[in-house]
């Protein structure tokens, strides 16, 4: 019997490691498996314009999807970042051109950003309003307000310089993905390093015992809302610039839905308290994997909002089965 015993602990100690190394990095594991199978499927994937191309292409929704990070962590969800980042955008774009200066341009899309961020954070933590519902207002209300500005059509610059912010690279690297990675680095930094971080977990885990424990819970709150404001206008800075004009009706249209999946899929939960910033990271990189296989294997674009809604879904599915 000794040594079935024996072969019965072994098992059940290297079952544990396994599902242990799963829940912890199970996202770099499915991405190493996609990049794999892509670099397979199409001879052009490897390519390393196309590389480049594919964290050019999910620096915006990288940025977006740090700040829907932090407000899931809390145990929220905000669905006004498309919205805002074109609020912004136009915004930003009427200080370009009536200032003729970029920062001017810049402090005014953090200026509008983080204030849209804020009333969020006001309606949820003061307001008591169900982030869901005080999103989706905000949602509607920026949107509204950037087509009312810009009478439902685009906007352009009129300083040259500005369109350099997302166009430039430096050591063949383009601005955005360096943003991109500053960015990530800020928020782990400030997610796993510091006071406001662990308030957020503890928030997102238990808001009540949270409240208990003498966590100014609105204050965490707004901040946590401000913060997401602040990237969306980071990433509303870099989409403006790199075409130097803004369109109020088709700019960040669905980008809620892209950061939302990549953030799931990075293996934060719905309910707050559990998922980690470079879960996200690998989260975005996934979707923009899988957004340049189905490009170059010519599936058509009206179908990858499907695999988008699928994958949140199965994401969901096994995040419950955990």
């Amino acid at each position: 019997m000794q040594p079935q015993q024996k072969n019965r602990q072994e098992r059940s100690i290297l079952k544990d490691k396994l599902s242990w190394l799963w829940s912890e990095y199970s996202v770099i594991i499915a991405f190493l498996i996609i990049f794999i199978a892509a670099s397979f499927m199409s001879p052009r994937f490897l390519d390393i314009n196309n590389q480049m191309n594919i964290l050019m292409q999910v620096s915006i929704i990288g940025i977006i999807a740090l700040g829907m990070t932090v407000v899931m962590l809390s145990g929220g969800i905000d669905l006004s970042v498309g919205s805002v980042l074109a609020l912004v955008g136009v915004i930003a774009v009427i200080a370009l051109n009536a200032t003729g200066s970029i920062i001017a341009a810049v402090l005014t899309a953090f200026i509008v950003g983080s204030f849209a961020g804020l009333l969020n954070g006001l309606m949820v933590a003061k307001g008591r309003i169900a982030s869901f519902i005080a999103t989706l207002g905000m949602m509607a209300a920026a949107r509204s307000i950037a087509l009312y500005i810009a009478n439902g059509g685009s906007i352009s610059g009129e300083v040259s310089g500005f369109s350099a912010i997302a166009n430039s690279e430096f050591l063949m690297i383009d601005y955005p993905i360096i943003i991109f990675i500053i960015m990530t680095v800020f928020v782990y930094l400030l997610m796993h390093k510091t006071r406001f971080g662990r308030y957020v977990y503890a928030i997102g885990s238990n808001e009540k015992a949270a409240m208990l424990s003498g966590i100014r819970v609105d204050r965490v709150k707004i901040g946590v809302y401000s913060l997401t404001g602040l990237l969306v206008s980071v990433a509303a800075t870099i989409e403006t610039s790199r075409l130097n004009s803004i369109s109020s009706s088709s700019s960040g249209v669905s980008y809620e839905l892209d950061a939302i999946a990549a953030v799931i899929i990075g293996g934060t939960r719905m309910t707050g308290g559990r998922g980690k910033i470079i879960g996200t990271f690998f989260g975005v990189l996934i979707l923009g994997i899988l957004n340049n296989m189905m490009n170059l294997m010519n599936v058509s674009p009206h179908l990858q909002g499907f695999v988008k809604g699928l994958i949140i879904i199965v994401a969901v599915v096994f995040q419950k089965r955990e």
